[in-house]
């Protein structure tokens, strides 16, 4: 006798992501003279001192902040600076206090869910076994002592943070917390006193521009020409070192932005706003230029258009991409693809690795024209606590690991250049289902497939709105017709595809050649008696004449 069924959750309808907000382009700024230097260590330096200041101001007003602080604020910063730099450095200091406050709600949310977890689990009896959806109780009294100890240090966390939020306070470190934390243990992150003291000033330093629409090329006080010539508008303090009119300095070096320099150029010329930004990078010793700006949040295509070639099923996992072609009516084609990358290392050689793997997927997607990719929308938010998996390290390690907002960001906007949509779908039981109808069916001797593989096919088929089970139920035994035939399954047209499967017994019916020696003994006859009487033929007597 089977137990009852669990519940399963609803399962969210598939959807078009939308496509990128906007758009950021780099270009080296090369062949830059001693002077040159001087100069944007200078206006970085001074800027960022008075960066740091307003967002001191701005964390003390906290939830009193209204446009007559900012006002008051915007004024300060214009007689040391200019109006313009005023606006951007009061601008970035709102979208700082703004992320950090975001932050500070998902730190929050985190701690409730380890306390939710905690007081579930110290609430069960120790040593009692968990389920698939819900953990046991603590294996010993002394993990159960030291949990409740865990417990009573959250709770006292979450009451500081959640006091912090009501009265507005966030704590923020201009430069990273993590380059902050580095300074009290050179030798792990293998810096000396001096290096570390350059990035540190490096990465205070504030050399960005807003644009602004109607302005000569899109930007007043950092001015990129059409032919690539760069000016500042310097400072007041620092009007001494102008070298062209209206206090500007022009750099020795020319950009030109490979990537994108046409659309750009369109941008610039048409007096459309464009934000700049300069920075240093200190371990190459290389100045870079930042161009940014926004475009209209479009959906690519429709969810039909989108479905009407087939689909890509694409299964994120912590080292690799597993991919699989379907067919407008959700049949695998072709075989199976994997596109691995390597997430240890530099944040740089992570991100380069995703672009890779991304790239390679994208080319593979186009040559089989397709118009969309199918993804799962994934949030490992409530799965990352350390209450929830407990002994299992390496589990929490590896789902914590997976970029999911950096690769769903980058996916999105890369397939969005590409002219590929991406349909992201809900992820509840994709590998579990995945594997229960697709992996073993599509198993060859050749071919081993994997349990991912099956949850990209489970992925496309949500996506291209079908069930992800192979089959319907059968019609019932009776054999009529008022359940109707089976309609999860190929087109009409597919070859072979709306037959009954054969069993394995109906292989001793096919004629085939023997390569063995002919076989000479004869059959022997039945030896019970049930067998020789169902080995007679029965024939039935003709009718008697009646009266």
């Amino acid at each position: 006798m089977t137990g009852p069924k669990r519940k399963l959750r609803r399962i969210d309808v598939p959807f078009v992501s939308l496509g990128p907000s906007g758009v950021t382009v780099r270009d080296r700024l090369k062949d830059l003279t001693p002077e040159d230097e001087k100069v944007l260590r200078l206006v970085g330096a001074h800027m960022g001192a008075l960066a740091s200041k307003d967002l001191k101001a701005r964390c003390a007003d906290g939830l009193d902040h209204n446009n007559g602080t900012w006002a008051a604020r915007k004024r300060d910063l214009t007689v040391r600076s200019s109006s313009r730099w005023a606006g951007s450095v009061t601008k970035a200091t709102h979208d700082q206090w703004a992320l950090s406050r975001r932050g500070q709600a998902a730190h929050l949310d985190s701690l409730d869910a380890g306390i939710r977890m905690l007081r579930h689990r110290l609430s069960l009896p120790v040593g009692q076994k968990g389920t698939r959806r819900s953990p046991g109780g603590y294996r010993s009294r002394h993990e159960w002592f030291v949990k409740s100890r865990r417990l009573a240090a959250l709770e006292e966390r979450r009451a500081q943070v959640a006091a912090d939020r009501e009265n507005g306070a966030v704590h923020v470190v201009r430069g990273g917390r993590k380059l902050l934390n580095s300074r009290h243990n050179l030798a792990a992150a293998n810096l000396t006193e001096a290096g570390w003291r350059q990035r540190w000033e490096a990465s205070r330093w504030f050399v960005s521009a807003d644009g602004e629409s109607g302005k000569r090329f899109g930007n007043e006080t950092i001015r990129v020409t059409p032919d690539g010539e760069v000016s500042i508008r310097l400072p007041a303090p620092l009007a001494e070192y102008a070298n062209a009119r209206s206090g500007r300095y022009v750099l020795a070096a020319k950009v030109s932005f490979p990537h994108r320099g046409t659309e750009w150029a369109d941008r610039i010329e048409g007096n459309r706003a464009v934000a700049y930004r300069i920075h240093l990078d200190v371990s190459r010793g290389r100045w870079y230029l930042d161009a940014s700006w926004t475009r209209p949040v479009v959906q690519t295509m429709p969810l039909a258009t989108a479905r009407a070639q087939g689909m890509v099923g694409v299964d994120t996992n912590a080292d690799h991409f597993a991919a699989w072609q379907l067919d407008v009516h959700g049949n695998p084609v072709g075989n199976p693809r994997r596109f691995s990358y390597d997430l240890t290392g530099s944040a740089d050689h992570r991100d380069a690795q995703i672009r890779h793997a991304i790239t390679r997927l994208l080319h593979w997607a186009k040559r089989h024209s397709v118009h969309a990719i199918g993804l799962e929308n994934l949030d490992f938010t409530a799965e990352t606590t350390r209450e929830k998996h407990g002994r299992k390290k390496r589990f929490r390690q590896l789902i914590s690991g997976m970029p999911t907002g950096k690769l769903k960001a980058r996916l999105v906007s890369m397939a969005a250049e590409s002219g590929l949509a991406i349909v992201a779908v809900d992820p509840a039981y994709t590998s579990m289902w995945g594997a229960q109808h697709w992996q073993k069916p599509l198993a060859t001797p050749r071919r081993k497939t994997t349990r991912h593989d099956a949850a990209s096919i489970a992925i496309g088929r949500r996506a291209l709105g079908h069930p992800i089970r192979r089959r319907t139920t059968p019609p019932h035994h009776d054999q009529s017709d008022r359940r109707g035939h089976r309609t999860v399954q190929a087109a009409p047209g597919g070859r072979g595809r709306e037959e009954t499967r054969r069993p394995v017994t109906d292989r001793s019916h096919e004629p085939r050649a023997r390569t063995g020696p002919t076989r000479t003994r004869a059959t022997s006859a039945p030896k019970t008696v049930r067998a020789a009487r169902s080995a007679k033929t029965w024939v039935q007597d003709s009718l008697l004449p009646t009266d």
